[in-house]
């Protein structure tokens, strides 16, 4: 039974895990990478590394997205978006991804096919060649979506966040402070009078300034570049998910050194004006990748960084009870940064 006009739409109450599950796995892409995909115990998927990177990520509705502000395609694209920016974050390629759903017994089904869509959707325009392998479907009382992604490294060692050296440039490749600033609009229009969340005014607002709410809504990591960092020589990278401030500190404290931005630079990169710089330095959730690189990379001579990525700042060495974090070479102790406990 499909859904039409007429008829009450197909739930995972009314059809039950295996029917749901035929109509979605046809959905999902299987990758290039994939020996062996969805119908088994478990997957094969091809690390002719001989090694493999991996990460995993829950998403829950109400601390992690709003379904008035989201649609299901939204939710599928972006779990995969921000788990596959993970995997380019240590350098690698993405190959596989595998979902489990949590869903309420009420959910459409058609909805359910529309976050596959996103799941697909996503894969094919971040990261080509990466299939979704396998996973679960579940009921529950909150709508859940986890993901385990893989990826290879091609040969070459992972880029941590423990390689900066003194000396270093600090580069951004992708948007930094645009998700938190659409975050901030939806919670400012894109709800009703009493302050819900509101999907009608959520997407005038998208209408309106699509490029800020989208990169909150569906992110669009630069997953090409974690490979060309690794390539050019990069010697700390991650994820730029919970804040620039917050995570430049991640990587001055595990690899021992002092990371110092240059406000104007930063501002540049973000392409906004002086006045948004404490945004973008503590808002989160862009998924670009924040860099180190050598600094012959950026001398005369050199080839320059790869990519999209920008300079907005150099590593210095550390001093005893100093700082992790400058900004224009004074300490920068704000609090900021994406935490989903902070509400919990």
């Amino acid at each position: 039974m499909t859904d039409s006009p007429d008829a009450r739409p197909d739930t995972l109450r009314t059809v039950g895990e295996i029917a749901a599950l035929a109509r979605i796995i046809p959905r999902l892409p299987r990758g290039e990478h994939t020996l062996l995909g969805p119908g088994d115990d478990a997957a094969v998927v091809a690390a002719a590394d001989g090694r493999f990177v991996v990460t995993t990520d829950v998403m829950v509705d109400g601390p992690d997205f709003r379904r008035a502000w989201s649609t299901p395609h939204d939710l599928g694209w972006k779990a995969a978006a921000t788990n596959l920016s993970d995997i380019a974050a240590m350098g690698a390629r993405p190959t596989g991804l595998v979902v489990a759903l949590i869903a309420p017994a009420d959910t459409a089904v058609a909805e359910l096919e529309q976050l596959a869509d996103g799941f697909a959707d996503a894969c094919a325009a971040l990261a080509p060649g990466c299939g979704v392998v396998g996973g679960d479907l579940s009921v529950g009382s909150t709508l859940t979506i986890a993901v385990t992604a893989f990826g290879d490294l091609e040969g070459r060692p992972p880029v941590t966040r423990a390689g900066a050296h003194p000396g270093d440039v600090v580069a951004v490749s992708g948007g930094i402070g645009l998700a938190a600033r659409g975050l901030r609009m939806l919670f400012d229009e894109g709800v009703d009078d009493e302050g819900n969340p509101d999907p009608e005014r959520a997407a005038a607002l998208r209408a309106d300034e699509p490029r800020i709410v989208d990169a909150q809504l569906a992110p669009r990591p630069p997953l090409a570049d974690g490979p060309a960092a690794a390539l050019a020589g990069a010697t700390a990278m991650l994820d730029l998910s919970d804040g620039l401030a917050l995570d430049a500190r991640r990587i001055a404290r595990a690899s021992g050194v002092v990371v110092d931005l240059d406000a104007a630079a930063v501002c540049i990169a973000a392409g906004v004006d002086a006045m948004f710089l404490p945004i973008v330095l503590t808002g989160g959730e862009d998924h670009s990748l924040l860099a180190t690189f050598p600094a012959a990379l950026v001398a005369d001579d050199g080839p320059g960084l790869p990519g999209a990525f920008r300079a907005i700042g150099r590593v210095v060495a550390a001093t005893d009870g100093g700082p992790e974090l400058r900004v224009g070479g004074r300490p920068f102790d704000q609090r900021g940064g994406w935490d989903s406990f902070d509400d919990a």
